[in-house]
C-alpha cells in the first residue's frame, strides 16, 4: 500500500464522493446503484477525516478478518489438515488478496459479509439462519444480487440430505429477514422516486450495455451505441430513474429471448473476463506513478499466481461438480472416481463452495464481467485448486 499509492477511479473515486458525501451531512446518493460500501466508509471518514488512506487502513482490517474466516471455514470442509494449510497459505498471499487493499472497491466488504455468511452456514448455533438473513440484508445493500445467497443455501440442505420442506423453510426464514433489513432503504427509495424501488436502478442499464447486437467483446459501451437505443426515446428521456430502469431490463430481455446464441456467446466471454482474462491492471497501478516497468513485473508475477490457480479451481470445481451431479442422480460412484473426490460424503463445506461459485458466475454470465468480480470466490477457486492437485496425485498413485 506505501509503494503503490493509487488513486480512486471510475467506481471507486464514486464510492469515495459518496462516502464524503454522507460523513458531511449530505445525501446518502441517489438510486443508481448500491451505496452500502460508502455507507460503511462514512462514519470513519467522519471520525478521521474524508481520506483514502482511511479506506485502505479499513481494507487491511477486514482482510485480517477475512483470513481468519477462512482459517475457521477450511477447518469445517472436512478437507486434511495439509491441504487446509496448503489452501490458507495460497489464499493469505494470494496477489487479489493483498493488492486489492490499495483500492476503494466494495469487494473486500463484500467478501468479508459473504465469508460470515458462510461460516454461520456452517456453524451449529441457534437461530443461524436469522443471522445470516441479517448478514445477507447488509449485503444486498453492497450487491443487489446478493439474495441469492438464500437460494444457494436451500440446494446445500436439499443435496446435503435435508428434506425439501425444510430447505425451503431455511432460505424463507433468510429472505424474510433481508427483507426487514433492505425494507428501510426500500421506503426511502420510494420517497425520493414516487414508487416502488429496490435497493439502486443500475441493474437495467447493465444488463441492457451488455446484451445487444453492438457488444460483440461482451465489455462496458455507451447506452448509446446501442442499434436503436432505448436512451435516445423521448419517453426514455421523460422517465424517472426506476422508469428507466424498467426499460432497459425489457428491452435487455426482449434481446436476449430472441438472440439465444448471441446471448450465450457473450455470456461465455463475460466468464473469461472474470476468471481467465488479466483485467486488474486498469486499475492497480492508477495513480500511483510507479515505474511502468515494475508495473509490468508486478502485474507479471501476479498473474503468474492467478491464472494456474483460477484455470485449476474451475476445471477442478466442473469435475466435481459433475461428479456430486452424478452421484445425486445415479446415486453411485465408482471407486476411481470417489477417490478423486476426495471422501465427497463428508464434505457439506466443499459443496456449499461450489454452489457458492456457481451463484456468482451465473450472475456474471447473464450480467456483467470483469476481473475484479471474481475477488469473493478465490476461496473456492484455491480450495479446488488445491484439492484437483491432490486428485491428480491420487488417481495417478
Amino acid at each position: 500500500m506505501l509503494l503503490v499509492r493509487t488513486e480512486p477511479v471510475s467506481d471507486f473515486k464514486y464510492y469515495h464522493r459518496i462516502a464524503t458525501q454522507i460523513a458531511n451531512g449530505g445525501q446518502w446518493g441517489d438510486t443508481y446503484t448500491t451505496v452500502g460500501y460508502p455507507i460503511f466508509l462514512a462514519p470513519f471518514y467522519w471520525c478521521f477525516g474524508a481520506s483514502i488512506w482511511v479506506a485502505k487502513a479499513l481494507n487491511l482490517v477486514l482482510s485480517t478478518i477475512n483470513n481468519l474466516l477462512v482459517l475457521h471455514i477450511l477447518e469445517k470442509t472436512g478437507i486434511r489438515e495439509t491441504l487446509r494449510q496448503r489452501t490458507f497459505v495460497l489464499y493469505v498471499l494470494f496477489p487479489m488478496n493483498i493488492y486489492y487493499n490499495s483500492m476503494l472497491a466494495s469487494e473486500i466488504l463484500f467478501t468479508t459479509l459473504f465469508l460470515l455468511g458462510t461460516y454461520l452456514y456452517l456453524t451449529d448455533i441457534n437461530y443461524k439462519y436469522v443471522y445470516i438473513g441479517l448478514i445477507t440484508g447488509l449485503n444486498t445493500m453492497v450487491k443487489p444480487y446478493f439474495p441469492l445467497f438464500a437460494l444457494a443455501i436451500i440446494l446445500t440442505d436439499f443435496l446435503g440430505h435435508e428434506k425439501l420442506w425444510k430447505s425451503m423453510k431455511n432460505g424463507v426464514v433468510v429472505l424474510l429477514v433481508t427483507g426487514v433489513i433492505i425494507a428501510p432503504w426500500l421506503y426511502r427509495n420510494y420517497k425520493l422516486i414516487g414508487e416502488f424501488t429496490y435497493v439502486s436502478n443500475n441493474a437495467g442499464i447493465v444488463l441492457y450495455i451488455n446484451n445487444n447486437t453492438q457488444n460483440k467483446l461482451s465489455g462496458w459501451m455507451l447506452a448509446e451505441d446501442v442499434e436503436n437505443s432505448v436512451v435516445n426515446r423521448p419517453d426514455y428521456n421523460l422517465a424517472n430513474s426506476t422508469q428507466k430502469n424498467i426499460m432497459l431490463s425489457r428491452d435487455a430481455r426482449e434481446w436476449i429471448m430472441g438472440h439465444p446464441r448471441e446471448f450465450v456467446c457473450l455470456g461465455l466471454k463475460r466468464l473469461s473476463k472474470t476468471f481467465i482474462q488479466a483485467g486488474d491492471i486498469d486499475y492497480a497501478f492508477q495513480g500511483s506513478g510507479l515505474l511502468p516497468f515494475l508495473q509490468v513485473i508486478m502485474f507479471r508475477f501476479s498473474e503468474f499466481v492467478r491464472m494456474p490457480v483460477f484455470l485449476g479451481g474451475v476445471a477442478s470445481i466442473v469435475i466435481h461438480t459433475l461428479l456430486y451431479s452424478y452421484l445425486t442422480v445415479g446415486n453411485r460412484l465408482t471407486k476411481r472416481s470417489a477417490r478423486f473426490v476426495l471422501n465427497f460424503d463428508g464434505g457439506k463445506g466443499r459443496l456449499f463452495l461450489i454452489i457458492t461459485f456457481l451463484m456468482f458466475a451465473g450472475v456474471y454470465f447473464i450480467t456483467e464481467g470483469q476481473s475484479r468480480y471474481a475477488f469473493p470466490t478465490v476461496l473456492s477457486l484455491c480450495v479446488y485448486a488445491v484439492m484437483g492437485i491432490e486428485g491428480v496425485k491420487k488417481l495417478r498413485g
